[in-house]
């Protein structure tokens, strides 16, 4: 003990640093949490939330018994399936051709390329997708037509709601996500690449032998941060993609808890399924990390 007080007496600039973030997790982070058993209450903002009625689980009752329960779930999860299967893996790749590319010109060329999408803002996105694919004047129904296509309105048929979403989502971040996995490639020894050559490993044996087993240590963390908001799907995304006649596949959990508390002001059967989609987020959490830690010796904690 008298030797954790000396280290910290030492270095106290540097612990004195940590107090802002300290400060910034327990004002709204932790001290928020308190307002967490309006989900178990009949909240009454004017009695406040110690005088509003207990309940108990009467608001995830309602929720899982609803006939939208079902729908709501399938489509955020199965958002999040797709989007694990095919926007996860995409700026992987990215990140192997830039690093596998020989001229420093092409390879900046190709990094800013695809990452400045990633700046644009989400409002400017929905907008540019209105655009492009309007079935009258979008230029994708024009070059459909020309191969002989009748022009498909993409953002007013439900099944073609989550292609587009995931699609425009891959289409954004894909050069901002593969950064990570570039700066990780940069960090593999180039002896091994150099070894490997000598033993006759071609471009592919080398990428599948050396960059690959680089760089596994950030998938594997990077692929436990994305399973931890695996109920998270973007929600201002796909609530100014939402309309009438795409609703059954863009109605997401997050998107219902907008329109229950924010428009309709019930706050308890709102911060019920919240509840319940945060549940589901921290129990995958500790699940993959688990599982990664006894599999392949790299896990968050």
């Amino acid at each position: 003990m008298e030797r954790t007080f000396k280290r910290v007496f030492t270095r106290y600039d540097l612990y004195l640093m940590l107090l802002i973030p300290m400060a910034w997790y327990i004002l709204f982070q932790y001290g928020p949490m308190y307002g967490l058993q309006i989900a178990f209450r009949d909240f009454n903002p004017a009695r406040g939330i110690a005088g509003s009625e207990w309940v108990g689980f009467e608001n995830f009752d309602r929720f899982f018994s609803s006939y939208y329960f079902g729908r709501l779930l399938w489509n955020t999860v199965s958002i999040s399936v797709y989007s694990l299967l095919f926007a996860f893996p995409i700026p992987i790749f990215l990140a192997l051709l830039i690093n596998e590319m020989k001229g420093e010109r092409y390879k900046k060329l190709l990094q800013n390329v695809t990452y400045m999408p990633h700046f644009i803002s989400v409002v400017v996105i929905v907008g540019m997708l209105q655009l492009f694919l309007n079935p009258q004047a979008g230029f994708v129904n024009i070059a459909l037509k020309e191969i002989g296509i009748e022009p498909v309105a993409f953002l007013e048929k439900a099944e073609w709601f989550k292609t587009v979403f995931i699609g425009s989502n891959i289409w954004q971040n894909m050069g901002w996500q593969s950064i990570i996995y570039i700066a990780a490639l940069a960090g593999v020894n180039p002896q091994l690449y150099e070894a490997a050559k000598i033993d006759g490993a071609g471009r592919w044996q080398r990428i599948r032998h050396v960059s690959l087993p680089g760089i596994f240590p950030i998938i594997v963390i990077l692929l436990i941060l994305d399973i931890g908001h695996f109920m998270n799907v973007g929600f201002e995304k796909i609530l100014l993609m939402q309309n009438s006649l795409n609703k059954d596949a863009s109605d997401v959990i997050q998107t219902f808890v907008y329109q229950n508390g924010i428009l309709q002001g019930d706050f308890s059967y709102s911060a019920a399924i919240g509840l319940f989609n945060s549940v589901i987020n921290f129990a995958l959490l500790v699940l993959i990390n688990r599982y990664a830690r006894k599999k392949a010796e790299t896990s968050l904690w």
